[in-house]
């Protein structure tokens, strides 16, 4: 059923991160705390899971970037279906986000997919599979109460959960699947690490990996219209003086931020700032004009310095305006 604070949005639901694990392959470093694009492993999942009532990380307690709440699996160590068992203990909603710690590329929107899926299938887990087509039963969503009747059966048949394998316990599940090689990779080695690390670099992902970084250094929690922040940059620099984007920006955040913050009103203020930078840009031309044309005064179109209204970085023939 959709979220009660959104009816439009989400399956209303928790999420456990599973973040505990030894890093053998990683020669035991602190896997979650490893950083890719300037963020921590763990803080990326974090993010993507944002839309959770509740976030149960199953691990030793470290400062993140989103309050949760902190499970341990009895003995530490013991495995993922005792450290899923663990969090599951501290979730109270009928369906459950279950993710690994090392996702690097998992985002809000996989997670809203994969609980899209169990809901519109009926099934009793939505997992996403590989690039090889295998099962990644840590990225996934599940019915609360068909993985406590599977752990209470596992538990009760060995004794306990420790030491068991995840396909023990997905085995007896009934499962759909989301294909998603890109969001479905996961960090187990240092060569793991470095690809993500350079995968994040280029062209058609640096972007938004940097603004992601940024928002969460800064603690801002505000989805704003990118596309529109750069046209207003470009408009500025070409209109104005490249030096004008940047403070233009920055005005613009400043000004919203003294109008309440929301992405309304960052919209607005672009929106006033991109008319001006086009006003501004479109009397740079006529000035031009009216100086070329016979009988036109150039002096209408020269600051009274005598030096012509051009980017104090561009070339001597070029005029703010040109493209």
């Amino acid at each position: 059923m959709p979220s009660a604070q959104d009816p439009g949005g989400p399956v209303a639901h928790d999420a456990v991160v599973l973040a505990g694990g030894g890093a053998r392959r990683l020669g035991g470093a602190d896997k979650a705390g490893v950083r890719v694009g300037g963020r921590a492993l763990l803080d990326r999942v974090l993010g993507a899971c944002s839309d959770a009532g509740a976030t149960v990380v199953v691990a030793g307690p470290r400062p993140t970037a989103r309050p949760v709440r902190w499970a341990r699996e009895d003995p530490p160590g013991a495995g993922p279906v005792a450290a899923l068992g663990a969090g599951l203990r501290r979730t109270t909603a009928d369906t459950v986000v279950v993710l690994s710690a090392d996702l690097p590329f998992l985002a809000a929107d996989t997670v809203r997919r994969l609980l899209a899926a169990l809901d519109g299938q009926g099934a009793e887990g939505a997992l996403l599979t590989d690039a090889d087509g295998r099962d990644q039963p840590l990225v996934a969503a599940y019915r609360t109460s068909a993985l406590r009747r599977e752990l209470a059966a596992l538990s009760e048949e060995h004794g306990g959960l420790a030491g068991l394998p995840l396909r023990r316990l997905t085995a007896g599940l009934d499962l759909t699947r989301v294909p998603d090689p890109v969001a479905s990779f996961d960090c187990d080695t240092w060569d793991d690490i470095a690809t993500a690390r350079a995968r994040i670099r280029e062209h058609g992902h640096v972007l938004d990996e940097w603004i992601s970084a940024v928002k969460e250094e800064l603690g801002i929690d505000l989805d704003v219209d990118t596309g529109a922040l750069l046209d207003l940059a470009r408009d500025a620099a070409h209109g104005v003086a490249r030096p004008a984007a940047p403070l233009t920006t920055f005005l613009v955040g400043y000004a919203a931020g003294r109008a309440g913050g929301s992405p309304e009103a960052v919209a607005e203020a672009a929106r006033k700032a991109t008319a001006l930078a086009i006003r501004w840009a479109d009397e740079t031309g006529e000035a031009a004009e009216s100086a070329e044309k016979p009988g036109g005064n150039a002096a209408d179109a020269t600051p009274a310095d005598g030096q012509p209204d051009v980017a104090p970085d561009a070339p001597s023939d070029t005029r703010p305006d040109a493209g």
